[in-house]
């Protein structure tokens, strides 16, 4: 293995060829990353990077030229810590979580999106990267052009604060639907403290995310599909699930196409 290529992620430097990428798009899920690199209109598929550990990843070009890489971050934050990481390190300096999400407020329809500004952060991997108290913010120019986009792309969407949690069952008090009908006592009721402080939804990457770009010093952002509503059901609308997707895509796409990348340097927001 040649010491250019990321022990994780399967790629490096050289594989980037000239003009290499500043942007990634990350997906949990590795089909959404496919999904971005061969199936939107928008982008142009340059090739394959990797499939290590089920990481895929692409290269793909915009149609003014600019190129990214649309990559799967994997479940849960100690798996996008290091993916980060590692792009990080091949010159990374944009990135935007395309994910899915449950929502905790009765107007945050299934199908829309929500744009994270800022998360409750309860994920042990942050715990690794900055204290507890460090916060878990999205860049703010990022997060604009996000909102801009889903705007002129006419989708329903929303803004707020976002929850980032380790587990997908206990840790967003799903029990009619998990194996563990038996909650920790902190866990029980979790979901109305969160209505009540006014968080919008459950997801598992942000906040990790977030505290990253702080500490290293790049822009973040966040868009997630809503495919569960929490306050009626624990369960995923499938059949609704492609279709938020795409409209989660579309916004971080046409962000990307239109934002000003001049405000995205570091030195206008640190």
């Amino acid at each position: 293995m040649s010491n250019d290529i990321k022990y994780h992620i399967g790629f490096g430097r050289e594989d980037l060829g000239e003009n290499p990428p500043t942007i990634t798009l990350l997906c949990g899920d590795p089909e959404r990353a496919r999904l971005i690199a061969e199936e939107m209109p928008e982008v142009r598929l340059e090739k394959g990077l990797s499939t290590k550990r089920g990481l895929h990843s692409y290269l793909a070009a915009l149609p003014d030229g600019r190129r990214l890489i649309s990559a799967t971050s994997g479940m849960g934050a100690p798996s996008l810590s290091i993916v980060v990481n590692e792009l990080f390190d091949l010159g990374i300096r944009t990135f935007i979580r395309v994910g899915t999400c449950g929502s905790l407020q009765p107007e945050v329809r299934v199908g829309s999106v929500v744009i994270s500004r800022a998360a409750l952060c309860r994920q042990g991997a942050a715990s690794d990267i900055a204290p507890v108290e460090y916060p878990a913010a999205a860049n703010p120019f990022l997060t604009v052009a996000l909102v801009e986009a889903a705007k002129k792309l006419k989708a329903d969407w929303h803004i707020g604060i976002t929850a980032s949690v380790d587990t997908f069952y206990e840790g967003q008090e799903r029990t009619e639907s998990s194996a563990n009908k038996h909650l920790l006592r902190r866990l029980v009721g979790i979901n109305e403290e969160y209505r009540h402080l006014n968080i919008l939804n459950y997801e598992m990457e942000a906040g990790t995310l977030f505290k990253m770009a702080g500490v290293y010093g790049f822009a973040a952002g966040c868009v997630c599909a809503v495919i569960a509503g929490r306050t009626s059901s624990e369960e995923v609308v499938l059949e609704e699930k492609r279709k938020a997707e795409k409209n989660a895509i579309a916004v971080a796409l046409q962000a990307v196409m239109e934002m000003d990348t001049e405000y995205l340097q570091p030195k206008y927001w640190r």
